[in-house]
């Protein structure tokens, strides 16, 4: 006697069926097109799979607990703003160039921190010189110290800060340090790190601890906090694009990062501490009101209009992207760009474009050596599109990888930070950038990029038509991806 397996394979069937139909109407409404159509694809394939995958990894929201929290301390940093424009009106910048005006309000009216002058920025690309930097202020610290990594480890490197730091707390001064652990405990050093926070007296947190089960507390787990701050006393920060980590990543190949850090003291760090504020509220309940009201706003230290952005999946807009896609817009002579990672979407990509056809010089910075299999060849797909345009685009030489973040518009206005310009950053990732619109401090920019250019090779159209076709098609498959990236 042979068992009937026809009903069970019509049920599945129809159940595969009602996935896709229903799927239809699900995926669209929390997608852009372009990522919903990725995903719809894998479900009409493969029905099952493509729902759960979805399921995990497809909604990039957080629990509407924590999108509560950061609406609870915009309010706060609101109305502390509301008092300082009545007492202190004359930090508040008005930018004398229009275009410069819209991209402060755009960015204002995104990330709720307006532009402020009296600020003083200094940058620092000696990978271990700016840990020994951090580690100088943090011995002058008298209050609190305020510490925020994607990536935190012990190493030959970073150990000076955390030498600083056990000084810091043996003579009384509050630190408050969070990383995130799920990206950090694959590096050496990190069971070194953890045991030597703990056997301090700080306050010690992971970022966005996963959060797997169904329910109110789920939580995407390829969400990342890829902020990377520090803050002494209020008066001083240091922010940028190095994780707290030595320049090899400990990595057995010859791969070695190059960053770039800055030091900033000004108006500018009390905005970066309400960013700290934020994402320690998110994952305390403290707010930290002692720290960053009015009376702790730092003293002007020299003469720089800056403003920063924070960007992430609890804000309710592309933050970074529509900032990074009007300022393209609003360019009249140059835009360059130095970022490891380049995937962008459709309306960053038109803007690039589009300025370049009408007369803008473009120019992108990128590492010839990749350190992301996937995202490197993704990134490459593109190229194609700029070199036809007349975008000049540069390839850092081997063995070193250039994980700087920097945009300059027409000599006048720059932005670095965390982000990169990949579906990642703009969708994904918390991401933590300065906008300056300051001419001296976009020439010591300059002047870092004029140096990337001096060791990288440019490519021509020519040269990259001529690429073997095992790596065309690569890139064109891995392109396919980058809507998940």
């Amino acid at each position: 006697m042979f068992f009937d397996f026809s009903p069970l394979f019509a049920g599945f069937f129809v159940a595969e069926w009602a996935i896709r139909v229903l799927m239809l109407f699900v995926v669209p409404t929390k997608q852009r097109a372009s990522t919903a159509n990725a995903w719809l694809l894998l479900i009409m394939i493969a029905p099952m799979l493509g729902t759960i995958a979805y399921y995990m990894f497809g909604n990039p929201n957080l629990p509407s607990s924590r999108r509560q929290k950061l609406k609870t301390v915009n309010n706060l940093t609101k109305k502390e703003l509301d008092q300082l424009q009545q007492s202190d009106g004359d930090l508040f910048a008005k930018l004398v160039n229009d275009d410069y005006q819209t991209i402060a309000d755009l960015a204002t009216k995104l990330g709720g921190l307006p532009p402020m002058v009296g600020n003083k920025i200094d940058f620092f690309s000696d990978y271990d010189q700016s840990f020994r930097m951090i580690a100088k202020d943090i011995d002058r610290a008298k209050e609190y110290v305020h510490v925020e990594y994607f990536i935190a480890t012990m190493d030959g490197s970073t150990r000076p800060v955390f030498e600083a730091i056990d000084r810091a707390v043996k003579r009384g001064v509050k630190v408050r340090f969070m990383y995130d652990k799920v990206l950090s405990r694959g590096y050496k050093g990190h069971a070194e790190m953890r045991k030597l926070l703990s056997s301090l007296d700080i306050d010690l947190h992971e970022m966005l601890p996963l959060s797997l089960l169904p329910g109110k507390k789920f939580t995407r787990p390829d969400l990342r906090n890829h902020r990377k701050v520090v803050i002494i006393d209020g008066n001083v920060a240091f922010s940028g694009s190095q994780n707290m980590i030595g320049q090899s990543y400990g990595r057995r190949d010859s791969l070695v990062y190059e960053e770039l850090v800055a030091r900033l003291s000004g108006p500018v760090v009390w905005q970066l501490n309400n960013v700290f504020r934020s994402d320690w509220f998110a994952e305390t309940g403290q707010p930290l009101l002692d720290v960053v009201e009015d009376v702790d706003m730092p003293k002007p230290q020299g003469s720089v209009i800056a403003q920063v952005l924070p960007s992430g999946p609890n804000h309710d807009n592309d933050n970074n992207l529509k900032l990074y896609t009007s300022m393209v817009h609003s360019a009249k002579k140059r835009v360059s760009i130095v970022v490891p990672y380049f995937i962008p979407d459709e309306s960053l990509l038109n803007a690039l474009t589009t300025a370049a056809q009408r007369g803008v010089e473009v120019t992108i910075i990128n590492s010839e050596i990749v350190d992301k299999l996937l995202a490197g060849h993704a990134q490459r797909a593109y190229y194609e599109d700029l070199l036809k345009v007349g975008v000049k685009i540069y390839l850092y030489k081997t063995p070193i990888f250039l994980h700087a973040k920097q945009v300059i518009i027409d000599d006048q206005v720059a932005i670095f930070g965390s982000s990169n310009l990949d579906i990642r950053s703009f969708e994904l990732n918390f991401e933590l950038n300065t906008i300056v619109y300051d001419k001296e401090i976009v020439k010591k920019l300059q002047a870092v990029e004029a140096g990337y250019v001096s060791k990288s090779t440019q490519l021509t159209k020519k040269s990259w038509a001529e690429r073997p076709a095992r790596l065309r098609f690569l890139d064109r498959i891995s392109r396919l991806t980058s809507a998940f990236l």
